[in-house]
């Protein structure tokens, strides 16, 4: 038998938030060259670590883990990238050489999102897939919410095994993104967004013959 109900039913009055409306409503992704300095201060990092650690998490697993690169870490891990990227494409022009070290340094603080998603455990494992992938929105929200910006990507480093691996990622874990955080430099229109109708609809019982 299921356990009983703690209350009576009666609801609990929540206040209503107009701040998280209006932020939820004006987030946007802005691209990597308008993430600049400066990021977020150690505290600040401790925070959104801690709030995006707040999701779903069915079974209490903590499917997830995060991999922090900032300051002159972010060149180092780029040109360890770079040289992993050159042996497995021997031909690459010389201009392209250090794209990873420069991708990497665009973004004060690059926070890269590990899922670890445990198969044996009686969660299916897709469950703790999107708890990692809601540690991923949380962290964005987040960062907006300390007037911030963030883009979330997931290029060769997060699919390449050899790459991950480089980063710290182990052969049962998965990248889950690269959230890379910063102070905005421009204002970005929003991109067009799905009507209400277009992704809703209500459930109504089969008509019956």
């Amino acid at each position: 038998m299921p356990a009983a109900p703690s209350h009576d039913g009666t609801p609990i009055p929540v206040p209503v938030v107009p701040e998280a409306i209006a932020l939820l409503r004006a987030r946007r992704s802005l691209p990597l060259r308008s993430l600049v300095e400066p990021g977020p201060s150690d505290a600040e990092i401790d925070t959104l670590i801690a709030l995006a650690a707040r999701v779903p998490d069915h079974g209490r697993l903590v499917p997830w883990r995060f991999i922090l690169l900032r300051g002159d870490a972010r060149a180092a891990a780029g040109a360890e990238l770079d040289a992993l990227y050159l042996r497995q494409n021997p031909d690459l022009p010389a201009a392209k050489r250090d794209m990873w070290r420069a991708y990497l340094q665009r973004a004060p603080l690059t926070v890269i999102a590990v899922s670890r998603a445990n198969p044996a455990s009686k969660i299916p494992e897709f469950n703790q897939v999107l708890s990692a992938g809601a540690a991923c929105m949380a962290l964005i929200v987040a960062a907006s919410a300390l007037g911030y910006a963030a883009h979330w990507l997931l290029k060769w480093p997060g699919r390449d095994p050899q790459a991950a691996a480089l980063l710290g990622v182990e052969a049962h874990e998965r990248v889950a993104g690269f959230i890379h955080i910063g102070s905005p430099a421009e204002h970005v229109a929003d991109r067009p967004r799905p009507s209400v109708g277009d992704v809703a609809r209500d459930w109504f019982p089969t008509p019956k013959r």
